[in-house]
């Protein structure tokens, strides 16, 4: 056995129990949040007025909607603050090292918006549908 404050044998995960795990538990929905309200700022104010207002990027974006909540496994309710926070975060790393870039919002062609605009503003469309921003 190995000495330490836990008491547990070198390799054996350590059980967090009570006031512990609902603070780390807190904390990773504040920190999802976090992300999607930054989300929201960024792009999707911008990106949901435009589809709001135009009915072919309405369309994209609830088809690209529909194949998140599919990808997160839960098609009826919708993903939870953390997955859909942890999933926009993969999207946004995929697009960092693939050297994407968005030009302002004020300057885009929201009738031409790429593909990796409308799946940001489908994440955004989740999480407001689903009261995490």
């Amino acid at each position: 056995m190995r000495s330490g404050f836990t008491g547990q044998p070198a390799g054996r995960p350590v059980e967090l129990g009570g006031m512990f795990k609902d603070l780390a538990e807190a904390t990773r929905h504040t920190a999802a949040r976090s992300t999607l309200n930054g989300l929201m700022t960024w792009l999707g104010e911008s990106g949901l007025a435009a589809a709001a207002a135009s009915g072919g990027l309405q369309a994209a974006v609830d088809q690209h909607a529909a194949s998140v909540r599919d990808a997160l496994g839960d098609p009826e309710h919708g993903p939870n603050a953390i997955a859909l926070a942890s999933y926009a975060t993969g999207v946004r790393d995929t697009l960092i090292d693939a050297q994407w870039q968005l030009p302002p919002t004020s300057e885009l062609d929201w009738s031409k918006a790429s593909w990796p605009t409308v799946r940001l503003i489908a994440i955004c469309a989740l999480a407001r549908a689903g009261g995490h921003v």
